[in-house]
């Protein structure tokens, strides 16, 4: 009898980072994605989608990682966005053959944000003074106990407009011509469902298991490939660092009304 195909599902869910357990990370991920193209043949991998984004080197190697194993073992790539996809999460979207959408996800938020804050004069009002020594006038920029100067404003803009490039050129490759000629598109702006349809963002609304069932007949397995914790990693002393991570995770899914 005629073996089924099978698709393998990897589940790409939080925030993007080099660190932290919870995080999505390429070393994290590298075993996962792995075995999900490499065993048992699969037909296709279904990439589950729901990450408001976080570090765009993380975001790069995690989507190179992606393209590399697919054309390796010439298997296709579909991603199907669920909450979000936004700013890094969209980078992993890109990283498909073809994305979907629910009707209500958020895509988009192609841009690079930096943020911190100013405590110079909370030092100032009580007595403390902050010293710092560099060899090279370089070294030190934007330090938060100090007033921001221009030059290192202009310097930090410098940076993020070049990450910015980079991330428009990886969208621009993998779209193509399916991107609308929208104004829009690179600004950081966020589009709803098919709204994201009508600029390229996405190919298409629709949710994975009625998809893949289209695409694959009506007896495709899936095999799902889920980042894991050990037990003991979830008890003890990671507790705070776990609360810590998921307030952090909180406030990036926040900026999209989520």
């Amino acid at each position: 009898m005629k073996t089924p195909p099978s698709v393998a599902v990897v589940r790409l869910s939080g925030v993007i980072a080099a660190n932290g357990r919870a995080a999505l990370n390429d070393q994290s991920l590298a075993p996962l994605l792995e075995k999900a193209f490499k065993r048992g043949k699969p037909a296709a991998v279904a990439l589950q989608i729901n990450s408001p984004g976080g570090s765009p080197v993380q975001s790069s190697l995690i989507g190179a990682r992606i393209r590399r194993l697919a054309e390796e073992h010439d298997v296709p790539v579909f991603a199907f966005v669920e909450d979000v996809a936004a700013s890094g999460g969209y980078w992993l979207a890109a990283s498909a053959d073809e994305i979907y959408a629910d009707e209500s996800s958020v895509l988009g938020s192609i841009g690079v944000i930096s943020s911190g804050f100013g405590a110079h004069e909370f030092l100032e009002r009580h007595g403390l003074e902050r010293r710092v020594h560099t060899a090279g006038k370089s070294k030190s920029m934007m330090d938060p106990f100090r007033p921001e100067k221009e030059e290192d404003v202009t310097r930090l803009t410098r940076i993020l407009e070049q990450i910015h490039q980079n991330f428009i050129s990886y969208v621009q490759t993998r779209r193509a011509s399916k991107l609308a000629d929208d104004s829009e598109l690179f600004t950081g702006e966020i589009w709803i469902g098919r709204a994201a349809q009508d600029v390229g963002l996405i190919d298409q609304i629709g949710h994975m298991v009625p998809v893949l069932k289209e695409k694959f007949g009506k007896d495709v397995r899936l095999r799902a490939y889920d980042m894991r914790r050990p037990v003991w990693q979830r008890f003890g002393a990671s507790l705070a660092q776990d609360a810590l991570s998921g307030i952090e995770e909180r406030a990036e899914y926040a900026r999209f009304g989520l």
